[in-house]
């Protein structure tokens, strides 16, 4: 990295914000890469990092690839992110911490709207609800969609699908074999869809008493984290944190697609050429593991699971349409997926940006106040509303 400024501008942010607060010890980055199709949308993850310069480094891409999986989902959102520097991967989020991240999220005034990503609950959700209107995935109870993790399976699933018509000409996955990374959240829920639709699934994680829990009940087998990569399978899924698929790790693969739920599984672009030229379909990451940002903008209008299904389910043919362009072009679905995402951000958001107190596509016009109908808001978190 030569700056951060220089790095904003390559990769075209509108803001990226530091965020301490002593007494609780927080450490956070907000970086809200583009509001041109609407507000910013995107978790917040927490983490340990080595060096500030990688949980910069992560949250530039990350915020970027919200970007363009809110544009290419047909969403009227922008892509935001933040991470919270903690000094281990477990280290508990005190409440004062939760509260204080909350208070800087709500000096953006909507331009960055909170949800949950790796490390975070529900529970921090609500928490950090208290003190910002500008917080999805927050409980049920308060209008809000809950865990979003067993939508973005479901979208993965429908993404898998599609990768099945491409390889064999029909979207019936009974009998593939599936190696799924991560054991967490979403990849439970995946191995779960996986076993339920007819797929043999092998399964691993950095925690092993968590991937044998999974495997235990859902029927799969077990491998160890390292080894993983190296499962001869027709699909590896990536379900843990991203990077996963570098060109060292590309002639490890002993599959015939890629397509999981984990952010920025390519460690460069040069991979997605890479995988390409060795046969390798690539159904590329922020296609498939949309149902999440999906499931969480229907809160805005007033949460329906099954609509949030439904177009979770619709990743398929978004997916269909990338991976056909693909083959007509004669190159890498990475390349393709992020153009049409650009087109349409191009198309429709051109020279926009969004500030607060601007409407959004859900308020008719109206100043957007808060992000779920009054009706929906019970107890403290009463958080104003759409129109």
């Amino acid at each position: 990295m030569t700056t951060v400024t220089g790095e904003m501008m390559a990769r075209g942010h509108e803001q990226v914000v530091f965020v301490t607060d002593v007494a609780s010890g927080l450490r956070a980055i907000i970086a809200v890469h583009s509001t041109a199709l609407g507000p910013a949308l995107g978790g917040v993850r927490f983490w340990h990092y080595e060096r500030e310069e990688d949980a910069l480094l992560d949250v530039l891409r990350l915020s970027e690839a919200m970007t363009l999986k809110a544009s290419i989902a047909g969403l009227h959102q922008g892509g935001g992110k933040v991470v919270v520097l903690l000094d281990a991967v477990d280290a508990p989020h005190p409440e004062p911490m939760l509260l204080a991240l909350g208070r800087a999220i709500d000096e953006l005034g909507g331009r960055y709207l909170a949800a949950e990503d790796v490390g975070a609950t529900q529970g921090d959700m609500d928490v950090i609800a208290r003190e910002t209107p500008w917080v999805t995935g927050v409980a049920p109870t308060a209008g809000g969609s809950g865990d979003p993790s067993p939508v973005t399976a479901l979208g993965v699933l429908a993404a898998i699908r599609a990768v099945a018509q491409a390889l064999d000409g029909a979207p019936d996955i009974s009998g593939y074999r599936v190696a799924v990374q991560g054991a967490g959240h979403v990849g439970a829920h995946l191995v779960a869809d996986l076993a339920a639709a007819g797929a043999s699934v092998v399964v691993a994680d950095v925690n092993d008493v968590r991937a044998h829990e999974v495997a235990v009940a859902h029927g799969a087998e077990v491998v160890v984290s390292d080894d993983i990569l190296a499962v001869e399978c027709d699909v590896f899924a990536p379900c843990a944190l991203g990077g996963v698929l570098s060109e060292a790790a590309v002639p490890l693969l002993r599959c015939r697609a890629v397509c999981g739920a984990a952010n920025n599984q390519l460690a460069d672009d040069h991979v997605d050429d890479l995988l390409y030229e060795r046969g390798v379909l690539y159904g590329p990451d922020f296609v498939a593991n949309a149902g999440g940002i999906i499931n969480i903008a229907e809160e805005f209008t007033g949460y329906s699971r099954d609509r949030a299904l439904a177009r979770a389910e619709a990743i398929e043919g978004t997916m269909t349409r990338v991976l056909e362009r693909a083959r007509a072009e004669d190159r890498g679905p990475g390349g393709v997926a992020e153009d049409i995402a650009r087109e349409r951000i191009a198309r429709e958001g051109s020279s926009n940006r969004w500030h607060p107190g601007d409407p959004a596509a859900w308020t008719n016009g109206q100043p957007l106040t808060r992000l779920r109908p009054a009706h929906a808001q019970p107890g403290h978190l009463q958080l104003g509303s759409s129109s």
